[in-house]
């Protein structure tokens, strides 16, 4: 541990998971802000947090805290990890990173006129199971990667009020639940060299489902569908010339996986001892390159999330789905 100091932006149920588990890794958490001071006082409480602040203003000026984590709702993403950053905060943003490209690389920017890391809480590439995962396609055991698919699926609300539901707030499954997917292609396959996305909209003009099938290099292909409106298998499979790795429900969280030979001989079983939730490796991880004097890491390097933005943006573009005020979206 590097002794960072944590202070968190937002008090909503992301933030509770969030913190739980830095509790649960020891980690150090010294503030919270919230918009209401009720607010900040009731989780200050919860988790025994010695600085409750009625702003996030406040937090982002406290001087006993070195990096915070952003956790308001994805369109305001991009004002709090600024807001952070330019009062000399390292910042650890929720994901999606930002509602867009163009955020991103706002931030991105400013991060690296202040030598500061920003670093997205994309918390499943950072998973005990996902590192092995890896580490066996790094071995060559599954010999040339030709396939990849996921979903993340979730009957969640059809109110027209929810959030999720709400074009005004980023909703939509795609930025909540296809970046799950969509970043865990990327970090099996890379860079999609084409996109083609199609969905359902809700009657309030946000993603209710969205599936993409990608190409990458070599010719490798993928597929991803998210939904907010119906609960599929949460699984995700691996398919290479000589082998295949199937991760079981919920393969975004601690889970089991099997390597599998192309004869069908099951080659390792892999099985998740986590506490907690899990989001405390990201955490980890963020401490370290911190400690380390590095701005960005080999397991989700910012440029990385930049990029992965302006996937989603050509998603949306192609699907038709813009934010209220959003400037036109390049694909």
């Amino acid at each position: 541990m590097t002794g960072l100091r944590w202070g968190i932006l937002a008090t909503g149920g992301i933030a509770h998971a969030f913190t739980s588990d830095l509790r649960t890794a020891g980690l150090d958490v010294v503030a919270v802000g919230s918009r209401s001071q009720q607010s900040a006082d009731a989780f200050a409480a919860e988790f025994d947090i010695p600085h409750a602040h009625d702003s996030y203003e406040a937090l982002v000026t406290d001087p006993d805290v070195d990096i915070i984590y952003v956790s308001t709702p994805h369109p305001m993403h991009k004002d709090g990890a600024k807001l952070a950053l330019e009062n000399g905060k390292h910042v650890l943003v929720e994901k999606p990173f930002t509602v867009n490209r163009a955020e991103a690389e706002e931030l991105q920017r400013i991060a690296a006129e202040r030598g500061l890391l920003a670093m997205e809480a994309m918390w499943s590439r950072y998973l005990p199971h996902m590192v092995r995962i890896r580490e066996i396609i790094a071995s060559g055991a599954l010999g040339e990667i030709r396939a990849v698919m996921a979903d993340h699926t979730q009957k969640i609300t059809d109110d027209p009020e929810h959030r999720l539901n709400s074009l005004a707030l980023g909703g939509g499954a795609l930025l909540d639940l296809g970046i799950y997917p969509v970043s865990f292609i990327w970090d099996i396959l890379g860079r999609p060299e084409t996109i083609q996305a199609t969905a359902r909209l809700a009657d309030t003009g946000a993603d209710a489902e969205v599936a993409t099938i990608m190409t990458h290099a070599g010719g490798a292909v993928s597929t991803s569908l998210s939904s907010s409106r119906a609960a599929g298998p949460n699984t995700a499979a691996i398919i290479g010339t000589e082998g295949r790795i199937e991760i079981d429900h919920v393969w975004y969280t601690p889970t089991t996986f099997r390597v599998i030979a192309s004869n069908g001989e099951v080659r390792e079983t892999y099985e998740s001892q986590v506490d907690g939730r899990g989001m405390q490796f990201q955490a980890i991880a963020a401490e370290r390159l911190v400690s380390a004097e590095l701005l960005e890491g080999d397991i989700l390097p910012l440029s990385e999330t930049v990029a992965i933005m302006g996937t989603l943006d050509e998603i949306r573009a192609q699907i038709g789905v813009r934010y209220p005020n959003e400037e036109p979206i390049n694909g």
